[in-house]
């Protein structure tokens, strides 16, 4: 099993497979690494997934995906809301 996410440090580096399956709602794939020690990984970042399309055209020119950034967004929105509402911060009072 190859490691094939550009930007994670074990980027090419070949492991022992496990197994592939769900864990908490996420695909992902359970390794052996040189001392035997498991690990496991996103499934989309190792070759047992099929390429992201968007990953292949980008040819390592962008780190980010549109679901990524999608996802970044809807975060930063809902943070935005929080500190609106004045529930994101405390005041603390002597």
């Amino acid at each position: 099993m190859r490691v094939t996410h550009r930007f994670h440090p074990l980027w090419g580096r070949d492991f022992e497979f496990v197994a592939h399956r769900q864990n908490w709602g996420e695909d992902r794939v359970h390794l052996h690494d040189e001392n035997g020690v498991l690990f496991s990984l996103p499934a989309g970042w190792t070759d047992v997934a099929a390429a992201d399309p968007f990953v292949v055209i980008a040819d390592g020119r962008c780190p980010f995906t549109t679901g990524g950034l999608l996802a970044l967004a809807d975060l930063a929105g809902r943070l935005r809301s929080l500190a609106a509402s004045g529930e994101a911060v405390k005041k603390i009072t002597p």
